[in-house]
């Protein structure tokens, strides 16, 4: 395994193109796939991992991103069906006097209950697939760089990508971050960082491992590493 401009391959492909390739639709690459241009490249890492910082500064360089994250908050905003649905299922004490959603209220409901957990995730997970797929179309036409910014990504089995990078990090470090920086208790967030796939399920499956375990000076030059790639994926 090599590395160039800080970025470090993944240690489970023998090159990008091989890497790529072995992930396609049968028939042609994803670029193209929607009609156009379009570049489709994956960005995906456990919580904690930094994932939100490093789509950032890709669309800095001029990406568009699309944040599945961010499109759950949108959907679920006062008067979207999303939260209404959400409060059909789960009472009227997961909103506020506002009507907006008290997202701690939804995750201790949740927590250790898989049939709410399946329930929420039905709700939720249809609605943010169908706006992922309208914003694809929207761009299909463009010779733009689009980063599919998902938590689940590695767990959704998506074929239609030039490319995957993984935002990785030590579980530890992911969990001492969520205490920190977000709030967690630390039993809680181990108890998120445990119900994920694997770090190495998602190192297996990526193109390119951003370490997120240094500086953010550290990050920069290996995001710039990742740029370059995927300029050479465009070539």
């Amino acid at each position: 395994m090599g590395t160039r401009s800080g970025v470090r391959r993944s240690p489970s492909v023998a090159g990008e193109t091989v890497a790529i390739a072995a992930r396609l639709r049968p028939g042609g690459p994803p670029r193209g796939f929607y009609g156009g241009a379009m570049l489709l490249i994956g960005l995906t890492g456990g919580i904690g991992s930094g994932k939100s910082t490093v789509s950032a500064r890709l669309a800095e360089r001029g990406a568009v991103v699309i944040d599945a994250d961010a499109i759950v908050r949108e959907l679920q905003a006062p008067g979207q069906p999303v939260l209404a649905a959400m409060v059909e299922r789960f009472g009227p004490t997961i909103v506020d006097a506002d009507g907006a959603l008290r997202r701690q209220a939804v995750a201790d409901l949740v927590f250790g209950d898989d049939e709410a957990l399946a329930d929420l995730n039905a709700i939720v997970h249809p609605a943010v697939g169908e706006e992922i797929a309208r914003r694809l179309m929207a761009e299909a036409e463009t010779d733009h760089v689009v980063i599919l910014d998902v938590p689940l990504l590695v767990e959704s089995g998506r074929d239609d990508l030039a490319g995957m990078i993984v935002v990785d990090v030590d579980p530890d470090v992911a969990v001492e971050r969520l205490v920190a920086h977000r709030g967690f208790a630390e039993a809680d967030a181990r108890a998120r960082v445990a119900r994920q796939v694997s770090r190495d399920e998602r190192r297996a499956r990526a193109d390119v491992v951003v370490d997120n375990h240094g500086s953010l000076a550290d990050l920069e030059a290996q995001i710039d590493g990742v740029w370059a790639w995927i300029e050479g994926l465009r070539a």
